[in-house]
């Protein structure tokens, strides 16, 4: 074996998930150099989220691949969205419903893509080729961190190749943890995970069931919550080929697994006997837990390294892409000059407050679930039971609307108080899970508009900052504003979109928009000085 081999990059990158390889993209995209380490052989490893959401989907389109990933749809875009309660798949239906996380393809005024029901590993696949089109992007699959010193010039981490030991030394001027829920990085920084651990214990099992969609009445879905005294729990297609998931705890922590336990196990809460092939089984637990901090001065943490909670809602995989669309902008700006020393600072004090909110939600859809919802003659084929039934399809209806249709999360977060936002006096619109209503006051997601050419509003916004001239903005101010930039080297493009409409979304002739699609400034006339804060060279102060 020879000695140690040494990469020179500009950010180390540990983990390729979903985290990981978006901030590799972003990176890439920038023509920021980076090296991604990651211990297993390929992406794709037990992940068990299926909904990319339309924010995400967002990034997708930026990043030139939202019609890669629509193509690698096992089901098909047009597939039902559909969420069904029932009592199990051979039994009573409870309550639905349709088009859940706003999956249906077609334009909606809200967003520029629709979400999407695609298993995880399909996600990271078409996230890798991406990532490795990019020519200062390297992934190192079995490689494993070792360790990592820092010092005010940057990091220098120890890694080694799995397959033949060899030794590799990764010198970087930052390294993020993108490495999941067991981070060996926040590890190796002595970070504590803050709150509550072990709110239930589950089993995820991917299993095979040819005919298994055509032998219940329920009609096609992407999830049926089975609601029985036998065995709690949600089952629905996964993949082509037949290929189906079950989320139950039928499967005791260290219990050894058994296959044919497990199929007979789902054979009960299905009420359908056919054969169930097992193809995998794993355990997991949900907890609700954060970060005690997501910074130790050049390394940074991001996606489940830094924040975990139960998966309903269908958060998690994309709050990581959201959490590296932000640090890798932010990643780019410091390395190429432009951006200051706020810049970085103010990752975790936009990002914590939109995992604490997300989290909260998470936890309170996590609080009423199929064992929570089961009444003793559920089941009963009589008029008690169908009375029954009607008692439960309300409760539902009632409680778990905030699950699957929650478009006020998914858009609505903003970044209120970040020291590279520019406030502008208005108050914030109160918070609401299910309705989402644009609006570009400073740190909120720019409004979206589609325009008379057939195109995105965000289609016209660059990779860096984009000053948007609605009707009646001032030739000079873009000028001003132009040469500010020039002046500091900040990339600054012009979008000048002649539909009225934007006007009354953006209520300012002017909108300075971030490289991730929030506002960082509006106004009616350019002030000068609002380009420091936005990249973190000035402090922000909020007008009156």
């Amino acid at each position: 074996m020879g000695g140690t081999q040494t990469i020179k990059t500009d950010v180390v990158i540990v983990g390729a998930g979903p985290a990981g390889l978006g901030l590799a993209i972003e990176l890439g995209l920038r023509g920021v150099d980076c090296v991604v380490v990651e211990r297993n052989e390929r992406v794709g490893y037990a992940p068990r989220a299926k909904t990319t959401n339309v924010r995400t989907r967002e990034h997708f389109r930026r990043w030139g691949i939202a019609g890669a990933l629509r193509a690698a749809s096992p089901l098909g875009v047009s597939y039902p969205s559909n969420v069904v309660f029932v009592t199990r798949l051979a039994g009573h239906e409870l309550a639905r419903f349709e088009n859940a996380f706003y999956c249906a393809p077609g334009r909606n005024p809200l967003y520029s893509e629709h979400a999407q029901w695609i298993p995880q590993y399909s996600v990271e696949e078409v996230m890798r080729r991406r990532a490795e089109s990019l020519p200062t992007v390297r992934i190192l699959f079995r490689h494993e961190l070792k360790g990592f010193e820092q010092d005010g010039q940057g990091v220098r981490a120890q890694a080694a190749d799995l397959a033949s030991g060899q030794p590799l030394s990764l010198h970087g001027a930052y390294l993020v943890g993108a490495d999941g829920a067991r981070s060996t990085v926040r590890e190796m920084l002595g970070i504590a995970m803050q709150g509550t651990y072990g709110l239930s214990a589950n089993t995820n099992i991917i299993f095979r069931a040819p005919g298994l969609a055509q032998a219940h009445r329920h009609g096609p879905a992407i999830m049926y919550w089975q609601v029985n005294g036998e065995s709690p729990s949600l089952v629905g297609p996964m993949d082509s080929g037949d290929k189906w998931f079950f989320m139950g705890t039928g499967v005791a922590r260290g219990q050894q697994f058994d296959p044919a336990g497990v199929a007979q196990q789902i054979a009960a809460a299905t009420g359908i006997a056919m054969p169930y092939e097992i193809l995998s089984s794993d355990e997991w637990t949900a907890s609700k837990l954060i970060g005690e901090r997501y910074t130790d001065r050049r390394v940074f943490l991001a996606g489940d390294a830094c924040h975990l909670h139960p998966p309903f809602g269908g958060y998690g995989m994309n709050m990581g892409v959201a959490d590296s669309v932000d640090l890798g902008w932010k990643l780019a700006a410091t390395l190429q000059g432009w951006g200051g020393p706020g810049l970085l600072a103010s990752y975790e004090a936009e990002r914590r407050p939109v995992h604490e909110r997300v989290m909260d939600e998470a936890v309170a859809n996590h609080a009423l679930l199929g064992n929570q919802l089961w009444r003793d003659g559920l089941e009963a084929d009589d008029e008690a039971g169908r009375a029954l039934r009607a008692q439960v399809g309300a409760l539902i209806q009632a409680n778990k609307l905030r699950e699957f249709v929650t478009l006020g999360v998914v858009l609505g977060y903003r970044y209120d108080g970040s020291p590279i936002v520019v406030g502008d006096g208005t108050a914030p619109p109160a918070d609401d899970y299910l309705n989402y209503v644009p609006s570009a006051r400073p740190g909120s997601l720019a409004p979206h508009a589609w325009l008379h050419d057939g195109s995105s509003l965000y289609d016209h916004f660059g990779p860096g900052f984009t000053l948007l001239a609605t009707a009646g903005a001032d030739e000079g101010d873009i000028e001003r504003a132009l040469s500010e930039a020039r002046q500091a080297g900040v990339p600054l493009t012009v979008a000048r979109p002649r539909e009225a409409v934007l006007g009354d979304l953006y209520r300012a002739r002017l909108a300075l928009v971030r490289p991730d699609q929030h506002v960082a400034w509006r106004g009616d006339t350019w002030t000068p000085g609002v380009l420091g804060t936005a990249t973190g060279w000035r402090t922000a102060a909020a007008r009156a």
